[in-house]
């Protein structure tokens, strides 16, 4: 698998399957989007299995001027939410875990009733009907935040917002407590099951979660960034605020809310090191075919949603991990996901028709996501 990775940008633009002049308008396009001396973005699309684009934009770190490459290191927030659905679906692979299992099973702590309706299924899928009830936190407890304080609340929660299974509402303590139920199933502590089942499996061993204690552990780091008004801004504050000059500061951890949790947001990792793990979901090397498949098959429609907003885009669904796009007439179907936590703003789409996987992992956020998607999909599918 490793060895189909061609050097940085070396002569990428003569690799079969996109021509010298579709890699001049992807570069074009994205110079334009991700301008020198700011944070940027790495890009990189894949083909079959070469890799026919791959170009790094930007600066991985202002304060150090470190240019970003294909192994800079990016949060990929809730891109992070696939790999915790292969860790359940591997459970459900060995016989420990049905999808039709339900929460009650598995956290008994959860006394009410609505434990019992809640399926593992409808948590994989943003189906549950659990609302994001947390509320009442100090700012420190918001940034600081982990994932027993996510789950806090579900302690005394007794009622949902829609009968389970009936619609979409996306959101995030639902992944952290999958990621809380590989725990009590597998008996390992969630990081590590992971590390040892998925990323060494797949050849990612410069793929980790985020550690507050030890953030020089991960290789290559990016810092998320924002563009705002600096000048006595108050202590939260979105990159639109203020009417004063504005500037980039640093947007991640002890800027931005919740940006510890990890089952539902807290992988750091590279477009190279995402390649591994494009290959290691076709071969088949971590989840067998028939749930690789289901996972990537629809199951709950995001498409007019009254619920949640995110992605809620026509012709869109939710998978186990994953949005699909099923595809109509010239529209290719699309399997993604997208991710966002402080200054992060990711893309991670796959195409099974066409072989091509199409990655844009940026540390910027002011930026079209899904135009850019389309852009890039002209010149390469």
């Amino acid at each position: 698998m490793r060895k189909m990775l061609p050097l940085f940008l070396s002569a990428v633009a003569a690799v079969s399957g996109c021509s010298e002049s579709a890699y001049s308008r992807i570069d074009r396009l994205c110079s334009g989007i991700f301008p020198e001396g700011e944070p940027g973005a790495a890009v990189l699309v894949m083909k079959g299995d070469k890799v026919v684009f791959e170009k790094g934009y930007g600066l991985a770190d202002m304060a150090t001027g470190t240019r970003i490459d294909a192994n800079t290191s990016f949060n990929i927030a809730s891109v992070s939410k696939q790999f915790t659905a292969v860790a359940v679906l591997q459970l459900v692979e060995k016989g420990l875990v049905s999808l039709d299992d339900s929460l009650a099973k598995f956290f008994p702590e959860y006394r009410s009733d609505i434990w019992k309706r809640v399926r593992v299924k409808h948590l994989l899928s943003h189906s549950s009907g659990i609302p994001d009830a947390r509320s009442g936190y100090t700012r420190e407890q918001r940034i600081q935040g982990d994932e027993n304080l996510a789950l806090e609340y579900l302690d005394n929660l007794d009622t949902l917002r829609f009968e389970p299974g009936t619609a979409y509402e996306y959101i995030n303590p639902t992944y952290v407590l999958l990621g809380r139920l590989v725990e009590r199933v597998s008996g390992e502590e969630f990081t590590a099951y992971v590390r040892d089942h998925i990323f060494l499996p797949a050849g990612m061993e410069r793929t980790s979660y985020f550690d507050r204690d030890h953030q020089e552990a991960i290789p290559c780091m990016a810092h998320g960034y924002e563009y705002a008004d600096v000048s006595d801004a108050p202590e939260e504050r979105p990159a639109s605020a203020g009417t004063g000059p504005k500037e980039w500061y640093e947007y991640d951890f002890g800027e931005e809310t919740f940006f510890a949790t990890r089952p539902d947001g807290g992988i750091y990792t590279s477009v190279r090191e995402f390649v591994k793990w494009e290959m290691a979901l076709r071969s088949g090397t971590v989840l067998g075919p028939e749930l690789t498949e289901a996972a990537m098959t629809p199951v709950t429609k995001v498409s007019g949603s009254p619920w949640s907003d995110y992605q809620n885009r026509p012709n869109t669904w939710y998978g186990y991990g994953w949005f699909i796009e099923p595809g109509t007439g010239t529209s290719p179907r699309r399997i993604y996901h997208t991710g966002d936590n402080g200054g992060f703003k990711i893309l991670a789409a796959r195409y099974p028709e066409q072989g091509v996987l199409v990655l844009v992992f940026s540390n910027r956020a002011d930026w079209d996501r899904y135009a850019l998607m389309l852009e890039i999909e002209k010149e390469v599918l």
